[in-house]
């Protein structure tokens, strides 16, 4: 997969506010009601990420569950990446 040039970046992040660009990778804090509801996330986007074979670094801090992606055998930011954004938006519906 071929790695995004910065205006490509910042284009799509246009289109996905929530994420934010920090160097070669874009992320994301989620917020949930509690850690128990946070988790349940974690688990969805753990399911996910085994399907899509493409996995985000997660930390976890009580009720909120950051998100860091990026395409590492591509060395940057991806198609792939703004993909599991847009995906991992929705399993916290």
């Amino acid at each position: 997969m071929k790695k995004l040039t910065p205006p490509e970046v910042e284009a799509r992040l246009d289109k996905a506010s929530d994420w934010s660009g920090v160097g070669d990778t874009i992320s994301r804090t989620f917020e949930f009601k509690n850690f128990i509801k946070a988790m349940k996330f974690v688990n969805r986007v753990a399911e996910y990420a085994e399907q899509v074979q493409h996995h985000p670094d997660i930390l976890v801090r009580w009720n909120r569950v950051t998100l860091t992606l990026s395409t590492h055998d591509a060395g940057g930011i991806t198609e792939k990446d703004f993909t599991f954004a847009s995906a991992a938006d929705g399993l916290a519906d």
